[in-house]
């Protein structure tokens, strides 16, 4: 393949060869790794927390289940789910293995040792079996994915007949005014954040890029029922700062 017929895709605002990507996917969060937790709460004022919360409510986990958790990182779902559904498994699966690192050192990771598995894998091709898992998810993650369409086809293939796949990521505002003060806070502020609280501007610089690369609720949806999914729906968080994406293996 010549460098002109080299397939592209982008990393924030920026063109980059996709073979690229998931390397400097890995280099952010390899950087952030060990305040990611603390960054999440600083950008967001704590309400990832909430929006995490409602996709329990929505998931509304059953004892037994297994799940797999894609780009899963410190393990913030996995613990969640375990918690609600009293009993079963999650694996936690992320392409950095710095996050799953900072995951293991939790308290709640080792509480829940017997119930839990780590697991460093690629979203675009899953180390498991067809119809293994009872529930996936996958939470601010799949707008890193190299090729998003093919993470939700593996994602329909490693869950069994009935399993769900649910998702939560940022999205778009449907008002544009919100939309302008939203991006004004996000590409002013998260950056100076990143670079006091993780002394890494850059990365963060990324992250606000990316969130304005992904796309919308309604194509969103689309990819999902491409992918095969049935019962495909979504619920926006916060006037669609973020969203939560539905569907199920029929």
């Amino acid at each position: 393949m010549t460098g002109s017929d080299q397939k592209t895709t982008h990393f924030g605002f920026e063109d980059v060869p996709e073979a690229e990507k998931a390397g400097r996917v890995q280099g952010v969060f390899s950087s952030v790794a060990s305040r990611y937790d603390v960054m999440n709460d600083v950008m967001s004022m704590g309400i990832h927390r909430v929006w995490k919360d409602a996709m329990m409510d929505w998931l509304a986990p059953r004892p037994g289940q297994r799940l797999l958790d894609v780009a899963g990182g410190t393990g913030d779902i996995s613990f969640r789910f375990l918690k609600r559904a009293g009993s079963g498994h999650a694996t936690v699966l992320d392409l950095t293995e710095p996050m799953l690192v900072e995951g293991r050192k939790r308290a709640e990771a080792e509480q829940r040792s017997d119930d839990l598995a780590w697991v460093v894998g690629d979203a675009m091709a899953l180390p498991f079996e067809d119809n293994t898992f009872d529930v996936y998810t996958i939470s601010f993650g799949i707008r890193n994915v190299t090729r998003p369409q093919e993470a939700l086809t593996e994602a329909f293939r490693v869950l069994r007949p009935g399993g769900r796949l649910m998702v939560l990521e940022f999205s778009q505002l449907p008002n544009a005014g919100l939309q302008q003060l939203y991006d004004a806070y996000s590409f002013n502020v998260i950056p100076r954040m990143g670079e006091v609280i993780a002394n890494d501007r850059d990365s963060y610089q990324y992250l606000v890029e990316s969130i304005r690369k992904f796309p919308d609720q309604d194509t969103f949806l689309s990819m999902i029922r491409d992918a095969g999914f049935e019962n495909a729906s979504y619920r926006n968080l916060s006037f669609g700062i973020a969203a939560l994406h539905s569907g199920w293996k029929i």
